[in-house]
């Protein structure tokens, strides 16, 4: 199968990579002509995949209408905060037949749109069971180290899902598969939130009481959210719900967690984003997420003490003691 790939971050290149391994024929495109120049001439992504030499099929494409019609299956890779102005880019080329992966975890500032939503909109010839979703516990680093790795891939069309399930699906890439995309992404997107709240956790020298409840707290937020926009209360407890956020807010590859940490440390998000070279997805999310939840009156108090704490400036001692010290209730309230 001919696929492209847009985006050449880590995961980006890491999906390229592996599905150039299993034989698929890869077209990875960068934004900026001048990396994808040096992606083709190295053939390795040494700014963001260092190790990880490109097979044989995969090109690099810096032309992105040429790079997506000659592909049936699309794969979205970039931020999702730039997910609509890619679509956009390439929406006039015809999309009859293709299917279009989404990758990039996180709610769209603003308009509080997931990403199959955004894709749908910009889309215009893009039928909504050609939209799949691919989510899961998956670092870039062990997937491209060929580490064992299980992920969901989510449509609402269950032909789709299986449609990507069989691009990707490797011995080591174990891909399953649900039409819950609703569930799949806000699971997905509102876990590098709670990630962020855990990575402060960590940096404020808090133990493992504290990094459980959050975890466990930050699952109860996930599922409120998901179930008021329709989604399945299975999928919360499934591979991009559960796994992904235990995964995220453990695991030392996680630049959600980092910035947290180094919040809870006392640094400003003004200087650790400044000096971080990829993009941490729970920080305008968190954003977006706060204002959804109060648009829909759902509670997410943890999310919401995390927004304070990045775009409010709240000092840390405070956010926390404010969810230690809110009213006592039932637990599934």
């Amino acid at each position: 199968m001919d696929v492209a790939v847009l985006g050449a971050g880590s995961w980006g290149t890491t999906l390229a990579v592996l599905l150039a391994r299993k034989g698929h024929r890869v077209r990875l495109w960068a934004h900026r002509p001048e990396f994808a120049a040096t992606l083709a001439r190295e053939r390795e992504n040494v700014r963001y995949l260092k190790g990880t030499p490109f097979p044989d099929p995969l090109l690099i494409e810096a032309d992105l209408g040429a790079c997506v019609g000659r592909a049936p299956m699309i794969v979205t890779a970039v931020p999702s905060q730039a997910l609509r102005e890619t679509a956009r880019a390439f929406s006039g080329v015809p999309l009859d037949g293709k299917i279009v992966v989404n990758v990039a975890k996180g709610i769209e500032v603003g308009t509080g749109k997931r990403m199959s939503e955004v894709l749908l909109e910009e889309l215009g010839g893009l039928e909504p069971g050609r939209v799949a979703a691919l989510y899961g516990p998956s670092h870039a680093e062990e997937v491209a180290q060929e580490q064992p790795t299980t992920v969901v891939a989510s449509s609402p069309s269950m032909e789709t899902a299986e449609a990507v399930q069989e691009a990707f699906h490797t011995s080591m890439f174990r891909v399953y598969v649900n039409t819950d995309i609703v569930g799949v992404e806000i699971a997905g997107s509102v876990k590098n939130i709670i990630a962020i709240a855990a990575g402060i956790s960590d940096g404020i020298g808090f133990g493992d009481n504290a990094k459980a409840a959050i975890i466990t707290r930050g699952m109860a937020e996930i599922s409120r959210l998901a179930l008021r926009l329709g989604g399945d209360p299975m999928t919360i407890s499934g591979l991009s719900g559960i796994g992904d956020l235990v995964v995220t807010c453990l695991s030392r590859h996680s630049r959600n967690r980092f910035v947290g940490q180094e919040i809870g440390r006392g640094r400003t998000l003004d200087d650790i984003i400044t000096h971080m070279d990829m993009i941490a997805e729970g920080v305008l999310s968190s954003k977006a997420v706060y204002e959804l939840s109060r648009k829909l009156d759902v509670e997410m108090p943890i999310t919401q003490a995390v927004y304070e704490m990045l775009f409010e400036r709240k000092p840390v001692e405070q956010a926390i003691l404010d969810l230690m010290t809110r009213e006592p209730k039932p637990e599934r309230d």
